[in-house]
């Protein structure tokens, strides 16, 4: 299930809250091509293959394709990476930085896998 909620259509803030049942295996996806502008938080699975500016929640785990962007603090409990993140990245399990990965910011993490190419500048805290 996915609600937005919007201002008027000649302003490019959205707020987006994905909600799902705790068991459920959903997936929300923001495609490549679109911008969010303000707090995204999602209780499923997020696949982003567009831009988030601002704050995103995942409290299951957010897999970020080559085209994702995001632009503010993120909190998931596990994370794929495969595009760019500027801001503090918190993993609250495992956090796998693919070859296209770029990081640029604290990240936190419980465990961390980093393939080669994958680029990241900030202090990183493991364990």
């Amino acid at each position: 299930m996915l609600g937005t909620k919007s201002k008027p259509s000649n302003e490019k803030n959205l707020t987006v809250v994905a909600n799902a049942a705790k068991d459920s295996q959903d997936t929300c996806v923001v495609a490549a091509g679109t911008t969010i502008e303000g707090k995204f938080s999602a209780t499923e699975n997020v696949r982003l293959d567009g831009q988030i500016k601002g704050e995103v929640k995942c409290s299951q785990r957010l897999v970020m394709g080559e085209t994702g962007r995001i632009d503010g603090n993120v909190r998931t409990k596990d994370a794929i990476i495969m595009g760019t993140v500027e801001g503090e990245l918190i993993a609250e399990g495992s956090l796998h930085l693919k070859s296209t990965a770029v990081i640029r910011g604290l990240i936190t993490a419980k465990n961390m896998i980093v393939d080669e190419g994958a680029k990241y500048t900030g202090e990183c805290k493991i364990g």
